[in-house]
């Protein structure tokens, strides 16, 4: 990119920059620190492009500026928490809706295979789930309790490994954007087909009604949190593939700190579903209506906080030019 094309697409933002460091009032510690990082993006990429051009030395001097800024305003650590999720997260999130909505497509596309190959094929569910799961819930059917599985372990134990198993899969899909997003997009469809198995196994054997109502329980926040974890590692992934203005080097490194922080963010959508199906979904005679307030609720709070909530913040007007 010739440094003109550079300053034009970017002045404006500078100059948003500088109002905000020209104010008296001291800025919001979380402000300041996005900004810090934004100005050493642009500076790193001048630095490469420019070295020696008086655009660098501008950028220089305002990341001194904002530097300085962010050591005399610096936030208590609980503050900082609040900001990640109030502020910082939704930003980036607004920012990954196209990834987002590919992992959902990829997800549903293989959920949707899983489903019709069990429908075409009963021993497709024994492929994939195994048979050990597959004879022991048609056992469970037979004894009039479909969803007995979800009561065999200790609540607790129950509890952390399914928590920390869930986890090191968000991660480990987060991580294969490394396989320049292939990786990610192989781990949505296996776990896609294998949510499609699931289900159409209980729908064959008339317990889909059942299955629903009980696995999404803890489904509605463990399944989003899977795909959102997906959309991380599709952002790294995509940051390698299409570098854009930026090195291959430096837009995997911008790809690589908002995929993390991303994927960090569905943690507690795991531990709350770890907490669900540890301790409420083995309770199969719950009334239906508690049970869809549950399932409901959990897809309101997903739908809001990672789709609604980052559009309403980056629509929203800031008073601070940035």
């Amino acid at each position: 990119m010739k440094e003109i094309v550079f300053l034009q697409r970017n002045a404006e933002k500078w100059k948003g920059y500088e109002a905000i460091l020209d104010e008296r009032r001291i800025a919001e510690p979380q402000k300041l620190t996005e900004l810090f990082v934004e100005i050493t993006d642009d500076l790193s990429y001048a630095r490469t492009f420019y070295p020696k051009s008086k655009t660098t030395r501008y950028l220089n001097e305002l990341a001194q500026r904002v530097h300085s800024r962010v050591y005399r305003s610096k936030a208590e650590p609980g503050s900082r928490l609040i900001t990640f999720w109030t502020e910082e997260l939704p930003r980036i999130l607004a920012r990954t809706q196209t990834e987002l909505l590919v992992a959902f497509v990829i997800f549903a596309v293989a959920t949707a295979i899983g489903a019709i190959s069990v429908v075409n094929d009963a021993s497709f569910a024994r492929l994939i789930l195994g048979d050990a799961y597959v004879n022991m819930s048609l056992a469970n059917i037979e004894n009039e309790d479909p969803m007995a599985v979800y009561k065999q372990a200790n609540e607790v134990s129950m509890f952390l490994g399914i928590t920390v198993n869930n986890v090191r899969v968000a991660f480990l899909a987060f991580a294969a954007g490394l396989l320049l997003s292939f990786g990610t997009g192989l781990i949505l469809f296996q776990n896609g087909v294998m949510v499609g198995a699931f289900m159409t196994l209980f729908y064959t054997q008339g317990q889909l009604a059942a299955a629903m109502r009980t696995v999404w329980i803890h489904g509605a926040l463990e399944i989003p949190a899977i795909i959102i974890a997906g959309a991380a590692g599709l952002v790294m992934g995509n940051s390698i593939l299409f570098p854009g203005t930026y090195t291959r080097a430096e837009s995997f490194r911008r790809g690589a700190r908002k995929g993390m922080k991303v994927v960090f963010g569905t943690v507690p959508l795991f531990v709350v579903a770890g907490l669900l199906e540890g301790f409420v979904t083995r309770r199969t005679g719950m009334p239906l209506a508690l049970s869809l307030f549950i399932i409901f609720g959990s897809l309101v709070f997903v739908c809001f906080y990672f789709i609604l909530y980052p559009r309403i913040k980056t629509r929203r007007p800031s008073g601070n030019g940035g």
